[in-house]
């Protein structure tokens, strides 16, 4: 059994290090036994960043989580039910659960869980890469917990699954698969990739809440569509709707996305559903639970597609593109001048987002109730001649707006 502490020393940071060492001494003085696992444990032998640190205890993972927290001078976030807590330690987001075994009524339902070992808690895990755990406690402090083959896997560059039955069991695996094999620059192995294969349909017993969770992990991502591209050479993404595609369309809007800002999982969405029309789009928005202000922001990418050709003339004036854009939320906007294949309406798009909207008078109401305007509709639509006015150029002062403002008042006076 390898033991990984001065790979520990050498590789984390000091504050961490110390962190780990008091919370194996606490865990101890207890009688219980602490482990580090999962997606830390891998990172680290990869020599890969992670901020996000999962511990097990073979004991009682909210008391524990209660001590630790306060021994950090923070508060730990519990949820007895569960047997789990967080808590924070600086920059570090520390998960603690009881050691536990999962067994699973059906295909895609969330597991029964009871306490158990570390062995037990292992074998419930997705990928031999995950699951490994390194001891903690003061007598073992830096022994690795290998059951599966996980170091030789990460050696072999090899995503594979822990057990026949693990896509059936739960089919986000099968996700999980994907995106850790393009994050890591990994290969499936040859019987993981059969099952896959083979099991994809189990995605139908999936709730489309789990699946958005998972589609959303994608999106975060460095690349997500090298995972979206594999997903559907495997005949996976037609297993969450049969409209999507990874193709080289949406690959090279993700790449331009990420030339022009630092795209979110929002707007990676939309482009992912741009091509589709509107059966489809809802089919998506149904199947995923997308609900509030995504599910509306989707519609608007769709509403605006429709009306492209207007916006698609060089000569619009300023003026004309604020009016037919006002109306849409700024990010189905951005989705829009990513996807559009027309430069005019790509340029328009984009003028908009970046400089129209922004654009204000300096005169507001009050100041035209000042002038003499009556409160009423004809000073909302005086307003907004005012502002189209300045859109366009033909005003650019504040001296300019109250010259346009008596000019109009005295025509009508």
């Amino acid at each position: 059994m390898a033991n990984l502490a001065p790979k520990m020393e050498r590789d984390l940071p000091p504050e961490i290090l110390a962190f780990l060492r008091r919370a194996g001494e606490i865990a101890a003085a207890r009688g219980e036994s602490l482990y580090l696992v999962g997606g830390a444990v891998r990172d680290l032998l990869l020599g890969r960043p992670n901020l996000d640190f999962d511990l097990v205890v073979e004991g009682d993972a909210p008391s524990l989580a209660r001590q630790l927290a306060r021994a950090s001078g923070e508060k730990a976030l519990i949820h007895r039910q569960f047997g789990t807590a967080k808590f924070r330690f600086g920059n570090l987001s520390i998960d603690l659960v009881t050691a536990r075994s999962e067994s699973y009524p059906r295909p895609g339902a969330l597991p029964m869980v009871e306490p158990g070992t570390i062995a037990d808690d292992l074998m419930r895990r997705d990928f031999p890469i995950n699951a490994m755990a390194i001891a903690i406690t003061p007598s073992s402090f830096g022994q690795l917990f290998d059951p599966h083959g996980g170091k030789i896997d990460l050696e072999r560059k090899t995503i594979r699954i822990l057990h026949e039955r693990s896509f059936i069991d739960d089919a986000t695996r099968i996700l999980r698969a994907l995106r850790y094999e393009q994050r890591l620059g990994f290969k499936l192995e040859e019987n993981t990739q059969r099952l896959l294969i083979e099991h994809s349909p189990m995605l139908h017993t999936i709730s489309g809440e789990r699946i958005s969770h998972e589609m959303e992990l994608i999106l975060r991502e460095e690349e997500p569509e090298r995972i979206l591209k594999r997903a559907e050479g495997l005949g996976v993404l037609r297993e969450i709707h049969p409209s999507l595609r990874g193709d080289g369309w949406l690959e090279d809007r993700f790449h331009l996305a990420r030339q022009k800002a630092s795209p979110d999982p929002e707007l990676y969405l939309s482009l992912l559903t741009y091509p589709l029309n509107e059966e489809e789009t809802e089919g998506v928005i149904a199947r995923l639970k997308i609900a509030g202000q995504k599910a509306r922001n989707l519609r608007q990418v769709l509403r605006l597609k429709g009306g492209l050709d207007a916006l698609a003339d060089p000569q619009l004036p300023r003026s004309q593109i604020y009016r037919l854009l006002k109306a849409y939320p700024p990010p189905a906007i951005a989705a829009a001048a990513l996807a559009c294949d027309s430069p005019p309406a790509r340029h328009n798009l984009e003028l908009y987002l970046h400089e129209l909207r922004y654009v204000k008078l300096f005169l507001d109401g009050e100041d035209l109730k000042g002038m003499g305007v009556k409160p009423g509709p004809r000073l909302g639509r005086m307003l907004e001649a005012l502002l189209e006015a300045r859109l366009d150029g033909r005003v650019s002062t504040r001296g300019q707006e109250e010259a346009l403002v008596r000019q109009w008042t005295g025509e009508q006076g």
